[in-house]
């Protein structure tokens, strides 16, 4: 996954059928347009706890509708099609098993999809997770919080892919400040390996973007993004191609 951090790495998240699966689709498209290095595909989850009220609700609107794994692996089916942008599949432990497991990665796998984000596992839990994600050549992405120094030796030397950092304390959602020191958290992973390092939770202006930038290998973005759609609905693709371009730019203006 080198070549997504080649520069710094803009990293949207979207929730998958939310408003609906065509208009997730559209924004995939404008999100690669417009500068995103790897995105995120939220599957919806009944329980999403590592989520804020804005991605709940996104979530539960989603499962509402309809959406489901299959018609989430149908679209990008749809979308390999047209466009090559690197993606990631986040999600929930039960999700995978309901579906089970190597079906799942399988599936992943021939779609091309890089990377799984499992927030609801941690670290002591995630070896029969990993063990089907090396065989269908999946990224089980680490995640590092405020609260992990004790093992973040043993974290960082079994991480794969990159670090997904997550910069405070709580779930996600736009925050007007960073609660955590960031930069000494994405230095202290450093010091134990040179692996990709990015930055999540709360980001949500150019500003942000930009200050994180200087100091780690990419920005995640996601209330932010699932927020246009809440707000704009069929037209949200407009708007957050234009987010995307702002929040991009700001990345490489450091």
């Amino acid at each position: 996954m080198n070549e997504i951090f080649s520069n710094k790495a803009f990293i949207p998240f979207i929730t998958c059928g939310y408003p609906n699966i065509d208009v997730t689709e559209d924004i995939i498209y404008t999100l690669a347009e417009n500068g995103a290095d790897l995105i995120e595909l939220g599957i919806p989850f009944s329980d999403p706890i590592a989520e804020g009220p804005v991605i709940q609700k996104a979530s539960e609107e989603a499962l509402k509708s309809g959406v489901s794994t299959d018609s989430i692996f149908d679209m990008v089916t749809r979308i390999r099609r047209k466009c090559n942008v690197p993606l990631a599949f986040m999600t929930y432990a039960n999700v995978i098993f309901s579906y089970g497991s190597k079906d799942f990665m399988r599936q992943a796998n021939i779609l091309g999809v890089r990377a799984l984000l499992l927030p609801d596992v941690p670290f002591e839990e995630k070896k029969e997770f990993e063990v089907v994600c090396k065989e269908f050549d999946i990224n089980l992405i680490s995640f590092v919080a405020p609260t992990s120094a004790r093992r973040l030796d043993s974290i960082i030397q079994e991480a794969k892919g990159f670090v997904y950092c997550v910069s405070s304390y709580g779930v996600t959602g736009i925050r007007d400040e960073i609660s955590s020191d960031v930069k000494y958290m994405v230095d202290s992973i450093k010091c134990i390996r040179d692996i990709p390092v990015v930055v999540g939770f709360g980001i949500s202006t150019p500003q942000q973007a930009k200050t994180i930038s200087r100091y780690a290998d990419g920005v995640v973005v996601g209330s932010a993004i699932v927020k246009l759609c809440a707000k704009y609905g069929n037209d949200a693709p407009r708007y957050i191609g234009i987010y995307a371009k702002e929040m991009k730019q700001a990345m490489q203006d450091i």
